[in-house]
C-alpha cells in the first residue's frame, strides 16, 4: 500500500492490461455507459480506472424497435440493436469530451465484415485520445451468412488479427458466451494477437408477454445480463483464466465491491460494470471504495495480489 502525509493509508489499486496502466481495476462496460457525459453529473469520472464507450460501427444505426429492454429474474434483457452515432461522428462529436476526464478512453468497436472492422480501427488509431479498442465479435459476419464472429475460433482470430495489424494501441477481445468451449476461442485470439480478453457478453434470452401471447421484446430475442449471469461469468472467467496467459477482464453481474474481487480470485485483472449503472449511477464509485477498503483491512500490499489467488483444492 501507498502512503500519504499524516500516515494517511492509501490502497494501491493499480493494474495493468498489458501496456495499458489503470489507476484501479474497475471499468464500465460497454453499452451501458453511453459516451460518459450521461453520467458526469452522477458521480466522478475521473476515479474510474477506464471508460468503454457504446459500441461504434463504421456508419450510424438506429438500432431495433421497441420495446427492446425488460426487466427479468435479477436481470435485465436487452435488444437496443447497437444503436450509435457511427465512427465518424463519434470522433467530432465524443472524443473531445472523453479527452478531458484525465482517464483512459477504450472504444468499443462493431463490424459486420473485416473491412468494417478494418476501417473503423483506421479512424480511431489517429485519435489520440483512444487508449484502447475492444472488440465486440458477437456480431454476424454477413460475408458468411451471418455467423456471429465468436462463435467461430477462426473467425474469431480473423478479427482480431485484422485489428491488431491496423494499430499500435492495445486490443482487447470481448467473448461472448454462447458458444461450446469459451477458452478455445479465448486461445485462438490470444494467438491472433489480442492483448487481453474481456468476459462475457449477454447471454441470449427471451421473455414472453403472456396477455398478449407474444415476445416481450420486438427483436423476440435478446442479451441477458444483470446479477443472474454472474455464476457463469464467473465459471468462464475461471476457465479462461487458466487457459490464456494474456489479461482478463471479468463481467457479468457485478454490482459490489465484493462481487469484484470474487472475479479477480478466479483470474480477472480488472472488471467492467454494467446492467448495475442502470439501478445504481454510483455503482462503479462504490466498487472502488470498496476494493480499496478490502485492501486495507486485509493488509495487501495491492490488489493484484487478489488475481487468480482462489484456492482450489
Amino acid at each position: 500500500m501507498e502512503y500519504l502525509k499524516g500516515d494517511v493509508q492509501i490502497p494501491d489499486l493499480r493494474v495493468n492490461i498489458g501496456p495499458l496502466s489503470l489507476a484501479n481495476p474497475v471499468m464500465t462496460a460497454s453499452g451501458t455507459f453511453g459516451y460518459a457525459r450521461e453520467f458526469e453529473s452522477l458521480l466522478d469520472l475521473g476515479r474510474l480506472g477506464a471508460i468503454i464507450v457504446k459500441g461504434i460501427s463504421l456508419h450510424p444505426r438506429s438500432g431495433n424497435p421497441p420495446p427492446r429492454i425488460i426487466e427479468t429474474a435479477s436481470g435485465m434483457l436487452n435488444a437496443i440493436g447497437l444503436q450509435n452515432v457511427g465512427v465518424d461522428r463519434f470522433i467530432v462529436e465524443k472524443i473531445p469530451y472523453l479527452g478531458t476526464l484525465g482517464v483512459p478512453i477504450i472504444v468499443n468497436i462493431l463490424g459486420d465484415s473485416l473491412d468494417e472492422y478494418r476501417h473503423i480501427t483506421e479512424k480511431l488509431s489517429a485519435c489520440e485520445v483512444v487508449a484502447a479498442i475492444e472488440i465486440n465479435i458477437s456480431c454476424p459476419n454477413v460475408k458468411k451468412g451471418g455467423v456471429a464472429f465468436g462463435a467461430d475460433p477462426a473467425m474469431a482470430a480473423a478479427v482480431t488479427r485484422t485489428v491488431r495489424e491496423t494499430t499500435s494501441v492495445p486490443v482487447i477481445v470481448k467473448l461472448s458466451p454462447n458458444v461450446t468451449d469459451v477458452t478455445v476461442i479465448a486461445k485462438a485470439v490470444e494467438e491472433a494477437g489480442a492483448t487481453a480478453v474481456s468476459l462475457i457478453n449477454t447471454l441470449i434470452g427471451m421473455a414472453i408477454d403472456l396477455k398478449r401471447r407474444r415476445p416481450a421484446l420486438a427483436n423476440v430475442c435478446g442479451g441477458l445480463s444483470g446479477p443472474a449471469i454472474k455464476p457463469v461469468a464467473l465459471r468462464m472467467v475461471y476457465q479462461v483464466a487458466q487457459a490464456v496467459s494474456i489479461p482478463v477482464i471479468g463481467i457479468g453481474g457485478i454490482a459490489t465491491a465484493e462481487d469484484a474481487l470474487e472475479f479477480m480470485l478466479a483470474g480477472a485483472t480488472a472488471v467492467q460494470i454494467g446492467t448495475a449503472n442502470f439501478v445504481n449511477p454510483r455503482a462503479c464509485e462504490e466498487v472502488i471504495d470498496g476494493i480499496g477498503d478490502y485492501v486495507l483491512q486485509e493488509k495487501l500490499a495491492s490488489v493484484r495480489e487478489m488475481i487468480g489467488a482462489l484456492q482450489v483444492g
